[in-house]
């Protein structure tokens, strides 16, 4: 027994140097010390650095898809440089994006969030930022609510793209009496801003500035509320940002709204807060789905037509180039278009990275606003726009 016992413990002494001998690393040699330096340093630069999210729309076409193109090219100048790591992400609806926002907290690297929220159903997203406490700027569609926490809401102003086109409307006539056509795009911010904008103008409350003469105008004659919702209760439509859903709209109402036009002056003027809801009247004009007696008819009134954006397909329009500027010169009195840049989406991008390098002067919450301004046959030369449809 005492000789099973010493050869246990000697057995046990050997297991015991073998266990220290393992705890002592051996001598690395030059090879394998630089590998795990560089892998340290790699790992360490762009922990210090994070990512720059940006969501936005999936290029497919019109304003969306060039402001997207504008945002994934910046995204790939960020990366080029290095300092950040920047991560485009394309969606096609509001519930999407909410997705996407669950896999950038998942991700846990997130130093701060570009925001182009396609609905107003991405609100839940921008919400758990929030609470997650990861920065974000709001671009374009604002949402009520979360914009309240948003480093920045930053949009063009949509307030004077509204100005701009009451401006212009009334400078071509247009008094209480008259006969509107509102064609909007959406319910969310964008459009009942530019209807606050319309409406402020006309009550006298703001003035429109015009970027491009740099001029302010006042409106030349002020109305009241009633004047305002008279004549704008009878004829406006949500397009959803669609040429078609203008089309088809007005396929149905032109016949009343050409009747009506005639009794009041035999003018009629056109609110259309897109380009693309422009074009659906266009399309309109030159299909055979309206009687020739219903053309003739509006070819003979004084009709005045606006969009919002700046698309090279409308600029061709206006400046006379395009196969359907035959369509304006025939159907329309004057056709201007606010331009409204989708390169602002390359600008918000910046504002996040002057957060992330303290060159910051805004509170939680506020907001910045690109001018906007009237591009019509006067000054669309000096103007290239972006490829719409």
């Amino acid at each position: 027994m005492k000789k099973f016992l010493a050869i246990l413990m000697c057995a046990m002494m050997v297991l015991s140097f073998a266990a220290c001998a393992s705890t002592t690393a051996p001598a690395a040699d030059e090879t394998t010390t630089e590998t795990a330096a560089a892998t340290t340093t790699e790992t360490t630069t762009e922990s210090a650095g994070g990512t720059i999210y940006v969501l936005g729309p999936t290029p497919d076409h019109g304003w969306t898809a060039q402001a997207g193109v504008y945002a994934e090219q910046k995204v790939a100048d960020i990366n080029a440089e290095g300092q950040y790591k920047a991560v485009y992400m394309a969606a096609s609806s509001g519930e999407e994006q909410v997705d996407q926002v669950q896999t950038i907290l998942a991700n846990g690297d997130a130093v701060g969030v570009v925001f182009f929220a396609l609905e107003d159903s991405a609100k839940a997203g921008q919400e758990a930022l929030i609470a997650a406490g990861v920065p974000f700027i709001s671009f374009d569609r604002i949402i009520e609510g979360p914009d309240a926490y948003a480093i920045l809401n930053a949009s063009g102003d949509n307030w004077q793209c509204g100005a701009g086109i009451a401006y212009w409307l009334q400078m071509n006539g247009m008094a209480p009496g008259a006969t509107l056509v509102t064609l909007i795009g959406d319910n969310g911010t964008v459009c009942s801003r530019r209807q606050e904008g319309f409406e402020q103008f006309l009550r006298g409350e703001i003035d429109y500035f015009d970027q491009d003469k740099n001029e302010s105008y006042h409106t030349s004659q002020v109305w009241t509320q009633e004047e305002i919702d008279a004549l704008t209760a009878d004829y406006k439509v949500v397009c959803n940002w669609s040429a078609d859903g203008a089309y088809q709209y007005l396929e149905q109402k032109l016949p009343e709204i050409v009747a009506k036009a005639k009794t009041t002056g035999d003018a009629l003027y056109i609110y259309s807060m897109d380009d693309e809801m422009t074009f659906g009247l266009m399309n309109l004009l030159e299909a055979n789905a309206i009687d020739d007696a219903t053309k003739a008819d509006f070819a003979a009134l004084n009709v005045y037509t606006s969009a919002i954006g700046g698309m090279a397909e409308l600029y061709a329009v206006i400046d006379g180039t395009s196969a359907q500027a035959a369509t304006a010169q025939t159907y329309f009195d004057g056709l201007m278009s606010v331009y409204f840049s989708p390169k602002m989406f390359e600008n918000v991008i910046n504002y996040m990275l002057d957060y992330l390098a303290g060159n910051w002067s805004y509170a939680i919450g506020d907001g910045k606003y690109e001018p906007v301004w009237i591009v019509d046959s006067s000054n669309v030369m000096n103007y290239e726009g972006f490829t719409g449809h």
